[in-house]
Formats: C-alpha cells, structure tokens, sequence
C-alpha cells in the first residue's frame, strides 16, 4: 500500500504567478515573439483529420469480437480521443480561426469534440480561461485538487486509483469547487454530442459506441499521455509551480507539453511554442523540465512525498472576472 504521505495541505503562497512577469520581461528583450501571436490554421485540417480518422475507426470496429473493441480503443482511440481535448484546449485559445473569430472557435470546439462521446468543449474553456488568470487560485481553478482529493489519495496504492480515475475528478471537481451557471453553448454543445451518439449507435452499433466512450476515459486515465496532466503544475521541487516536457509526445499533444511557455503566452498557438523556447532560451533551459510523461506517472506514485496536495494555491486579491 505504500507509506502515507507527509504532506497534509497544499503548498500556499503568498506572490503572484510568475508567468505575467516573465511574459513582460521576455517581451521587452524579444519583442519579435509578438509576431507568433497568430492563428495556426492548420489546427483546423489537423481537427478535420482525426475527427474523419476516428468515424473510420468506429465503422472498422462495429463487427469486431469485444476484447478487440477495448483494445483498439485503448491502442487507437485513446490517443486520438487524448489528442482531440488538447486540439480543443488549442481551440479554446481562439488557435484556429484567431480573436476576432471567437464564435467560429466555439463552433469548431463542439465540432471536435463529437467524437469524445461526451460534450466538453464550452464548459472547459471556461473554465480553462480561469486556470490562466488565476492560476492557483483558491475556489476558482479546478485544475487544483480538491481537499478530499489530497486527503485520501495519500497512498501508492490509492495514488494509482487517482491516476485511473482522473476523468472522472475532472468531471466533477468544478461542480464542487466553482459551479457556474449553464450557459447556452454548454446547451447546445450537450444537445449536438447526445445527437452524434444517437446516430452512431443507429448507423454501427454498440460496440462503435463503446469503444467511442472507452477510448476517451481510457485515454484521460492510466495512459502515457496523462502524465501531463500531473507533469504540469504538480510541485515535485519546492518553489517551482510549472513544468515544461519536452519529450516526443509532443508529437500528439499540439505541444502541450511546453508548459512554461504556454501559460507565458496563452495566446501562441502550441505550433510555435518550441520557437518561443528557442528565442528565449535564457529564461526556459535552466528551469525545471520533464524528458517522460511515464516517469513522471511512475514517481508521483512511488514517491511518498508527492500527492494531490503537491500544488500551490493562492488566496486571490481584488476583483475576480469569470468567464
């Protein structure tokens, strides 16, 4: 069962984020960045791709005996399915279609998120927008875990539980920290994805259905690719609040992984985050990185003095603007 872990509360601090900070610095030693604040238009091909990719793989699996449908769906959906909520967290920073088309990034959202199964687009960006802002935040982001989260989830054995069942506590956790009120895009998100999975239940089937929704919590579970969701902002060195990976799953993640640099610039499209890196490489080589999305899984479990409470929260000042 592993050791229970000594840290009982998470780390709060008393200063700012750093990121606006080193977005002013960079900017006024680099202002040729400036130039990456951009659309990245292939997004939109890209989203296009895996949305058709995806509605091929749940015709080719719609005849295949059960065991095979949970395996392509591990093997195959999960890593398109992981992929598609981080072309969503592309689109919910305007990537696709740029600000002055904000509406078109919202339609396009709920377009790529049909094949997850389950409507996620409108409420996460959000709430996403509330993670950048105030990152930390007490009772406004719920990226942060909630108390009972840290509390049980203090063992080896319970910390892997966590891991398997972390699309579930994203699920529920704004619910319980920041409920907001339902919107009309959250609507019609919900009545769009509940339409796509009536009509693919009617044309393939449940086994096509299954094996949608398996490879969405699959792939936001015990899967290499979540390691990013602990690699990010878990505090496995004191002082230190975002961690960039610079690994090749890059590759599948829109460059999710350059961390740092994206919440320095939310509004540079992941495409040319390594091209931030390369410019301002004085401010990102001597930080804190990750090369492996597994290890990091694999120490946040084994090492005792990590768990869900190994973040840093904050007591926000002054005025809070929601989306």
């Amino acid at each position: 069962m592993g050791n229970t872990v000594a840290r009982e509360d998470f780390e709060w601090v008393y200063t700012d984020q750093p990121h606006a900070d080193r977005r002013k610095e960079i900017l006024a030693k680099h202002p040729e960045i400036k130039a990456l604040m951009k659309p990245d238009y292939n997004l939109i091909w890209v989203v296009v791709l895996m949305v058709l990719a995806q509605l091929t793989a749940f015709y080719l699996v719609k005849d295949l005996d059960w065991k095979w449908v949970i395996f392509w769906a591990y093997v195959f959906g999960s890593c398109i399915s992981h992929s598609m909520t981080l072309a969503i967290h592309e689109i919910s920073h305007n990537s696709a279609f740029g600000n002055s088309k904000a509406m078109w990034n919202r339609w396009f959202g709920i377009f790529a998120n049909l094949p997850l199964g389950l409507p996620y687009s409108i409420s996460f960006k959000r709430y996403h927008m509330d993670h950048h802002r105030y990152l930390g935040g007490d009772g406004i982001d719920v990226d942060i875990p909630t108390n009972f989260e840290g509390w049980f989830f203090c063992t080896r054995f319970r910390k892997f539980i966590w891991i398997v069942l972390q699309p579930f506590f994203y699920a529920i956790r704004p619910l319980c920290i920041n409920p907001k009120p339902i919107t009309r895009l959250e609507i019609i998100n919900l009545l769009a994805q509940l339409a796509f999975d009536v009509v693919i239940y009617y044309l393939w089937g449940v086994k096509s259905t299954v094996y949608m929704l398996a490879g969405s919590v699959l792939g936001l579970g015990l899967h290499p690719i979540s390691g990013h969701f602990i690699a990010e902002h878990y505090m496995f060195l004191k002082g230190h609040e975002t961690y960039s990976y610079y690994g090749p799953l890059n590759l599948l993640t829109f460059n999710v992984g350059y961390h740092n640099e994206h919440h320095d610039f939310p509004n540079i499209p992941g495409k040319s985050l390594p091209l931030v890196k390369k410019i301002a490489a004085e401010y990102y080589d001597n930080l804190p990185q990750y090369n492996s999305w597994v290890k990091v899984l694999y120490d946040f479990v084994m090492d005792d003095t990590i768990s869900p409470y190994s973040r840093m929260k904050r007591h926000l000042k002054g005025e809070v603007k929601q989306d």
